[in-house]
Protein backbone atom coordinates (compact mmCIF):
# COMPACT_ATOMS: atom_id res chain seq x y z
CA UNK A 1 0.00 0.00 0.00
CA UNK A 2 1.41 3.43 -0.96
CA UNK A 3 2.18 5.75 2.00
CA UNK A 4 -0.81 8.02 1.40
CA UNK A 5 -3.23 5.47 -0.06
CA UNK A 6 -6.54 5.14 1.76
CA UNK A 7 -6.79 1.88 3.68
CA UNK A 8 -9.72 -0.47 3.14
CA UNK A 9 -12.00 -1.50 5.99
CA UNK A 10 -10.40 -4.97 5.99
CA UNK A 11 -6.91 -3.43 6.23
CA UNK A 12 -7.99 -1.21 9.13
CA UNK A 13 -9.35 -4.16 11.09
CA UNK A 14 -6.26 -6.26 10.39
CA UNK A 15 -3.95 -3.44 11.49
CA UNK A 16 -5.89 -2.82 14.72
CA UNK A 17 -5.86 -6.51 15.64
CA UNK A 18 -2.12 -6.72 14.97
CA UNK A 19 -1.72 -3.87 17.51
CA UNK A 20 -3.53 -5.97 20.10
CA UNK A 21 -7.13 -4.73 19.79
CA UNK A 22 -9.91 -7.29 20.23
CA UNK A 23 -11.75 -7.95 16.96
CA UNK A 24 -15.14 -6.82 18.28
CA UNK A 25 -13.63 -3.60 19.70
CA UNK A 26 -11.97 -2.85 16.36
CA UNK A 27 -15.24 -3.45 14.51
CA UNK A 28 -17.23 -1.14 16.78
CA UNK A 29 -14.60 1.62 16.60
CA UNK A 30 -14.50 1.34 12.81
CA UNK A 31 -18.30 1.65 12.62
CA UNK A 32 -17.98 4.71 14.88
CA UNK A 33 -15.38 6.25 12.52
CA UNK A 34 -17.74 5.59 9.60
CA UNK A 35 -20.71 7.10 11.54
CA UNK A 36 -22.64 3.84 11.14
CA UNK A 37 -24.85 2.13 13.75
CA UNK A 38 -22.61 0.19 16.13
CA UNK A 39 -24.49 -3.12 15.71
CA UNK A 40 -23.82 -3.29 11.93
CA UNK A 41 -20.78 -5.56 12.20
CA UNK A 42 -22.11 -7.70 9.32
CA UNK A 43 -22.15 -4.57 7.14
CA UNK A 44 -18.36 -4.29 7.57
CA UNK A 45 -17.87 -7.77 6.10
CA UNK A 46 -19.97 -6.91 3.07
CA UNK A 47 -18.01 -3.68 2.51
CA UNK A 48 -14.50 -4.86 3.45
CA UNK A 49 -12.94 -3.36 0.27
CA UNK A 50 -14.46 0.11 0.86
CA UNK A 51 -11.86 2.83 1.46
CA UNK A 52 -11.80 5.37 4.31
CA UNK A 53 -11.87 9.10 3.63
CA UNK A 54 -9.17 11.28 5.19
CA UNK A 55 -11.58 12.43 7.93
CA UNK A 56 -12.65 8.86 8.70
CA UNK A 57 -8.99 7.80 8.89
CA UNK A 58 -8.33 10.55 11.43
CA UNK A 59 -11.32 9.54 13.59
CA UNK A 60 -10.33 5.88 13.34
CA UNK A 61 -6.66 6.45 14.27
CA UNK A 62 -7.61 8.52 17.33
CA UNK A 63 -10.20 5.94 18.45
CA UNK A 64 -7.67 3.08 18.18
CA UNK A 65 -5.08 5.09 20.12
CA UNK A 66 -7.55 5.79 22.94
CA UNK A 67 -8.58 2.14 23.13
CA UNK A 68 -4.97 0.95 23.24
CA UNK A 69 -4.50 3.28 26.23
CA UNK A 70 -7.26 1.39 28.05
CA UNK A 71 -10.24 3.70 27.55
CA UNK A 72 -13.55 1.79 27.31
CA UNK A 73 -15.01 1.53 23.79
CA UNK A 74 -18.28 3.05 25.06
CA UNK A 75 -16.51 6.25 26.15
CA UNK A 76 -14.80 6.59 22.77
CA UNK A 77 -17.99 6.12 20.77
CA UNK A 78 -20.22 7.81 23.35
CA UNK A 79 -22.71 4.97 22.90
CA UNK A 80 -23.39 1.49 24.28
CA UNK A 81 -26.03 -1.04 23.29
CA UNK A 82 -27.69 -2.62 26.32
CA UNK A 83 -30.73 -4.92 26.27
CA UNK A 84 -31.90 -3.64 22.89
CA UNK A 85 -31.43 0.05 23.69
CA UNK A 86 -28.64 2.36 22.54
CA UNK A 87 -27.51 4.44 25.50
CA UNK A 88 -25.37 7.56 25.50
CA UNK A 89 -22.50 7.04 27.96
CA UNK A 90 -19.40 8.96 28.99
CA UNK A 91 -16.82 9.07 31.78
CA UNK A 92 -19.44 10.29 34.30
CA UNK A 93 -20.93 6.79 34.45
CA UNK A 94 -19.81 3.17 34.50
CA UNK A 95 -19.63 1.45 31.12
CA UNK A 96 -22.67 -0.93 31.16
CA UNK A 97 -21.56 -4.60 31.12
CA UNK A 98 -23.31 -7.46 29.31
CA UNK A 99 -23.25 -9.38 32.65
CA UNK A 100 -25.78 -6.89 34.02
CA UNK A 101 -28.36 -8.18 31.54
CA UNK A 102 -28.65 -11.16 33.95
CA UNK A 103 -30.11 -8.73 36.52
CA UNK A 104 -32.57 -7.33 33.96
CA UNK A 105 -33.71 -10.79 32.81
CA UNK A 106 -34.40 -11.87 36.39
CA UNK A 107 -36.33 -8.66 37.12
CA UNK A 108 -38.45 -9.15 33.98
CA UNK A 109 -39.39 -12.66 35.15
CA UNK A 110 -40.79 -11.09 38.33
CA UNK A 111 -42.74 -8.34 36.56
CA UNK A 112 -45.94 -9.29 34.75
CA UNK A 113 -46.27 -7.45 31.43
CA UNK A 114 -49.40 -5.51 32.44
CA UNK A 115 -48.55 -5.06 36.13
CA UNK A 116 -48.28 -1.42 37.31
CA UNK A 117 -45.51 -2.41 39.72
CA UNK A 118 -43.37 0.20 41.47
CA UNK A 119 -39.73 -0.54 40.63
CA UNK A 120 -36.59 1.06 42.07
CA UNK A 121 -33.16 0.93 40.41
CA UNK A 122 -30.41 1.93 42.84
CA UNK A 123 -27.14 3.40 41.55
CA UNK A 124 -28.57 3.75 38.06
CA UNK A 125 -25.50 5.29 36.38
CA UNK A 126 -26.33 5.61 32.67
CA UNK A 127 -29.86 4.39 33.43
CA UNK A 128 -29.18 1.05 31.69
CA UNK A 129 -31.18 -1.22 34.03
CA UNK A 130 -34.04 1.21 34.74
CA UNK A 131 -34.51 2.04 31.06
CA UNK A 132 -34.37 -1.61 29.98
CA UNK A 133 -37.07 -2.48 32.53
CA UNK A 134 -39.26 0.50 31.58
CA UNK A 135 -38.90 -0.35 27.89
CA UNK A 136 -39.86 -4.01 28.43
CA UNK A 137 -42.59 -3.28 31.00
CA UNK A 138 -44.38 -0.04 30.01
CA UNK A 139 -46.99 -0.45 32.78
CA UNK A 140 -44.33 -0.37 35.53
CA UNK A 141 -43.51 2.82 37.43
CA UNK A 142 -39.72 2.87 37.39
CA UNK A 143 -37.66 5.15 39.64
CA UNK A 144 -33.91 5.48 39.02
CA UNK A 145 -31.67 6.69 41.87
CA UNK A 146 -28.06 7.82 41.96
CA UNK A 147 -25.98 9.74 44.51
CA UNK A 148 -24.06 11.39 41.65
CA UNK A 149 -25.75 14.38 40.00
CA UNK A 150 -23.45 13.85 37.00
CA UNK A 151 -24.56 10.25 36.58
CA UNK A 152 -28.21 11.21 37.02
CA UNK A 153 -27.85 13.80 34.26
CA UNK A 154 -26.69 11.02 31.89
CA UNK A 155 -29.57 8.72 32.92
CA UNK A 156 -32.12 11.53 32.62
CA UNK A 157 -30.89 12.51 29.15
CA UNK A 158 -31.08 8.86 28.04
CA UNK A 159 -34.64 8.56 29.37
CA UNK A 160 -35.66 11.72 27.52
CA UNK A 161 -34.02 10.69 24.24
CA UNK A 162 -35.57 7.21 24.39
CA UNK A 163 -38.93 8.66 25.46
CA UNK A 164 -39.15 6.38 28.51
CA UNK A 165 -40.93 7.83 31.59
CA UNK A 166 -38.34 6.80 34.22
CA UNK A 167 -38.37 9.05 37.29
CA UNK A 168 -34.77 10.07 38.12
CA UNK A 169 -34.07 10.97 41.77
CA UNK A 170 -30.86 12.24 43.40
CA UNK A 171 -30.45 10.14 46.53
CA UNK A 172 -27.86 8.23 48.54
CA UNK A 173 -29.37 4.77 48.11
CA UNK A 174 -32.95 4.90 49.49
CA UNK A 175 -32.66 8.04 51.64
CA UNK A 176 -34.92 10.14 49.37
CA UNK A 177 -37.30 7.39 48.19
CA UNK A 178 -39.81 6.27 50.84
CA UNK A 179 -41.44 3.49 48.80
CA UNK A 180 -43.10 1.07 48.97
CA UNK A 181 -41.77 -0.81 45.94
CA UNK A 182 -42.67 -4.24 44.58
CA UNK A 183 -39.16 -4.65 43.19
CA UNK A 184 -35.78 -3.12 44.06
CA UNK A 185 -32.81 -3.83 41.79
CA UNK A 186 -29.23 -2.65 42.03
CA UNK A 187 -25.86 -3.02 40.38
CA UNK A 188 -23.95 -1.27 43.18
CA UNK A 189 -20.20 -0.78 43.64
CA UNK A 190 -18.84 -4.14 44.79
CA UNK A 191 -15.08 -4.16 44.14
CA UNK A 192 -12.80 -4.32 47.21
CA UNK A 193 -10.69 -1.17 47.57
CA UNK A 194 -7.38 -3.03 47.23
CA UNK A 195 -8.42 -5.17 44.25
CA UNK A 196 -5.56 -5.40 41.70
CA UNK A 197 -8.07 -5.31 38.81
CA UNK A 198 -8.76 -1.63 39.55
CA UNK A 199 -5.58 -0.63 37.72
CA UNK A 200 -7.28 -1.62 34.45
CA UNK A 201 -10.35 0.52 35.23
CA UNK A 202 -8.72 3.94 35.73
CA UNK A 203 -10.92 5.60 33.10
CA UNK A 204 -14.15 4.79 34.99
CA UNK A 205 -15.54 6.60 38.07
CA UNK A 206 -13.96 4.96 41.13
CA UNK A 207 -16.99 5.73 43.33
CA UNK A 208 -19.11 3.52 41.05
CA UNK A 209 -16.72 0.59 41.46
CA UNK A 210 -15.33 0.27 44.99
CA UNK A 211 -17.11 -0.41 48.26
CA UNK A 212 -14.94 -0.87 51.33
CA UNK A 213 -12.31 -3.43 52.24
CA UNK A 214 -14.39 -6.45 51.14
CA UNK A 215 -16.46 -4.72 48.44
CA UNK A 216 -19.72 -5.28 50.35
CA UNK A 217 -20.24 -1.97 52.20
CA UNK A 218 -22.88 -0.63 49.77
CA UNK A 219 -24.64 -3.98 49.53
CA UNK A 220 -24.87 -4.02 53.35
CA UNK A 221 -26.46 -0.54 53.31
CA UNK A 222 -28.96 -1.53 50.64
CA UNK A 223 -29.96 -4.72 52.47
CA UNK A 224 -30.35 -2.76 55.72
CA UNK A 225 -32.66 -0.18 54.07
CA UNK A 226 -34.65 -2.50 51.83
CA UNK A 227 -37.10 -4.02 54.38
CA UNK A 228 -38.55 -0.57 55.13
CA UNK A 229 -38.97 0.22 51.41
CA UNK A 230 -40.26 -3.08 50.02
CA UNK A 231 -43.93 -4.02 49.87
CA UNK A 232 -44.67 -7.41 51.49
CA UNK A 233 -43.84 -10.05 48.88
CA UNK A 234 -41.53 -7.60 47.11
CA UNK A 235 -38.15 -8.68 45.74
CA UNK A 236 -34.64 -7.32 46.16
CA UNK A 237 -32.16 -8.26 43.39
CA UNK A 238 -28.45 -7.41 43.64
CA UNK A 239 -25.60 -7.76 41.19
CA UNK A 240 -22.25 -8.56 42.82
CA UNK A 241 -18.73 -9.85 42.23
CA UNK A 242 -17.80 -13.32 41.00
CA UNK A 243 -16.99 -14.59 44.52
CA UNK A 244 -19.63 -12.75 46.58
CA UNK A 245 -22.82 -14.81 46.23
CA UNK A 246 -22.31 -16.70 49.54
CA UNK A 247 -21.73 -13.59 51.72
CA UNK A 248 -24.60 -11.71 50.01
CA UNK A 249 -26.93 -14.67 50.58
CA UNK A 250 -25.89 -14.70 54.25
CA UNK A 251 -26.57 -10.95 54.61
CA UNK A 252 -30.05 -11.37 53.11
CA UNK A 253 -30.92 -14.24 55.44
CA UNK A 254 -29.69 -12.27 58.47
CA UNK A 255 -31.95 -9.38 57.42
CA UNK A 256 -35.00 -11.67 57.43
CA UNK A 257 -35.43 -12.22 53.71
CA UNK A 258 -36.89 -15.45 52.32
CA UNK A 259 -36.37 -17.50 49.11
CA UNK A 260 -32.70 -16.41 48.99
CA UNK A 261 -31.13 -17.51 45.68
CA UNK A 262 -28.48 -16.63 43.08
CA UNK A 263 -28.42 -16.48 39.29
CA UNK A 264 -25.53 -17.20 36.91
CA UNK A 265 -24.37 -14.92 34.12
CA UNK A 266 -23.41 -15.97 30.57
CA UNK A 267 -20.01 -17.10 31.84
CA UNK A 268 -21.60 -19.42 34.41
CA UNK A 269 -20.62 -17.20 37.37
CA UNK A 270 -23.13 -16.51 40.16
CA UNK A 271 -23.57 -12.82 39.30
CA UNK A 272 -26.84 -11.83 40.98
CA UNK A 273 -28.44 -12.71 44.31
CA UNK A 274 -32.02 -11.97 45.30
CA UNK A 275 -34.66 -12.63 47.91
CA UNK A 276 -38.24 -11.81 48.82
CA UNK A 277 -39.65 -9.73 51.68
CA UNK A 278 -41.95 -12.07 53.65
CA UNK A 279 -45.63 -11.09 53.70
Amino acid sequence: MAPHASPSLAQCLHQAQSQGLARVDAQILLLHALARPLHERAWLLAHDTDLLTAMQQQTWALAVQRRLQGEPVAYITGRKDFFGLTLNVDARVLDPRPDTETLVEWALELLAADQPARVLDLGTGSGAVALALQHQRPAAQVTAVDASADALAVASANAQRLNLPVNCVLSHWMDAVPGPFELIVSNPPYVAEGDPHLTALTHEPLSALTSGADGLDDIRQIIAQAPSRLAPGGWLLLEHGWDQSAPVQALLREAGFAQVQSRRDLGGIERCTGAVMPK
